[in-house]
């Protein structure tokens, strides 16, 4: 047995990989601390505790951060429409730094002087762990080297925001997915700011809370395989990779929140918006730490939320409006049905009942103006109102 060398917080699954690590660990004389986040997957978590216990885990930690998970990483996702190569909903990418804040948490609370995890060097989750460490804990040791063990046939990450499968026999882009029916799926920083509230229209069930909003999504589109997808997508370290994900919640709350956004967001500043979002999303993807004391992911965060440090803020305080969106899925599709705000820019008596009037404005310089001038007037039109209520006149 090897001589004491410190102590180490490892990011513990259960799984295969994770186990040899944890054992081999204690081969080159660490001390081991596991730790189990529990972010939605379906897991023996008691079983889990046992079995690191038994390969001589010191001690086992397993915490529920589901709802900071969804509080604090996939809302702020949601408001920013991130989607990475125009098809990815970050799940993955969303989690790991969430581990790796309560990771870095235990360590501290441990004394510890290493955290370990059983990321590969060529992959994406490594960059996502150690970034987000470094951040929160500059003086943190990493550079344990771990064994790597394969998976067949294929490697498979769930959470409440997705379920992942890849390498195995779907690193060949040839391969027809035989893995899991489409339709099974996971069950799954400022929540005031996104919806609040889904009720079935079916049966009238309501749910409210964060989390509970979004476990009753995945159970109800999960069934009808809604926002499963099979690509390749371009790695942080240059290589190309198959993935196959499935993402219920996910994608009825980014269709969801796309067209409320359309309903109500000026046009010029909804194409802001959406070249923040592209950034934003890359930021996620390739792991880039999202902290309140700064940098690009925290900044481009701020900024499709409201509150980027250094942006001043709006002369109208932000209303709470009762916005409803109606949606429906079937056979793993999502459809918006209809839409309604107070915020909408959408002038139904300029749309419906006055295109006589449009139409000779338009023949004469003023009403060419008069119609150019068409977005300011709808804005001006809603801070007006949204003053009225907030009693200034």
């Amino acid at each position: 047995m090897a001589q004491p060398k410190g102590t180490v917080v490892l990011a513990y699954s259960g799984g295969l990989d994770t186990s040899c690590i944890l054992v081999w660990l204690k081969e080159q004389g660490y001390d081991v601390i596991a730790y189990l986040a529990n972010i939605g997957q379906k897991e023996d978590f008691e079983a889990a505790r046992k079995k690191a216990l038994a390969l001589g885990a010191k001690k086992v930690y397993i915490e529920d951060i589901s709802r900071e998970f969804v509080e604090e990483f996939i809302w702020p996702a949601v408001q920013a429409n991130a989607l990475y190569e125009d098809r990815y909903l970050l799940g993955t990418a969303l989690a790991r730094p969430c581990i790796a804040r309560k990771l870095v948490e235990i360590t501290q609370r441990e004394g510890a002087q290493y955290v370990a995890h059983g990321a590969t060097g060529k992959g994406n989750d490594q960059v996502r762990f150690e970034l987000t460490c470094y951040a929160l804990c500059p003086n943190i040791k990493h550079g344990i080297p771990v064994p790597v063990t394969p998976q067949t046939p294929w490697s498979m990450d769930e959470n409440l925001m997705h379920i992942s499968y890849e390498a195995g026999i779907l690193e060949n882009p040839k391969v027809i997915d035989h893995g899991r029916p489409a339709g099974v799926a996971a069950t799954g920083l400022r929540a005031s700011r996104v919806p609040v509230k889904v009720t079935n229209a079916g049966d009238g069930a309501t749910r409210c809370s964060a989390l509970e909003l979004f476990m009753y999504l995945n159970d109800i589109a999960g069934k009808h395989g809604v926002g499963r997808i099979d690509i390749v997508e371009n790695r942080f370290v240059g290589m190309k990779s198959r993935g196959i994900y499935e993402t219920p919640a996910g994608t009825i709350l980014y269709h969801a929140h796309l067209d409320i956004e359309a309903f109500t967001m000026d046009r010029e500043v909804r194409k802001i918006k959406q070249g923040l979002a592209l950034k934003f999303s890359e930021l996620v993807y390739n792991g880039a730490p999202r902290l309140p004391s700064g940098g690009d992911a925290a900044f481009h965060e701020g900024l499709v939320v409201g509150d980027a440090p250094g942006i001043a803020p709006s002369p109208v305080p932000p209303l709470r409006p009762i916005q409803h969106i109606w949606m429906s899925h079937r056979l793993g599709q999502v459809y918006v049905l209809g839409r309604e705000s107070p915020r909408s820019l959408y002038n139904e008596e300029l749309r419906e009942s006055r295109p006589g009037l449009v139409a000779r404005q338009k023949r004469s310089s003023a009403g060419k103006e008069a119609v150019c001038s068409l977005r300011e007037l709808s804005s001006a039109k809603l801070s007006s109102c949204a003053l009225r209520r907030l009693g200034v006149s």
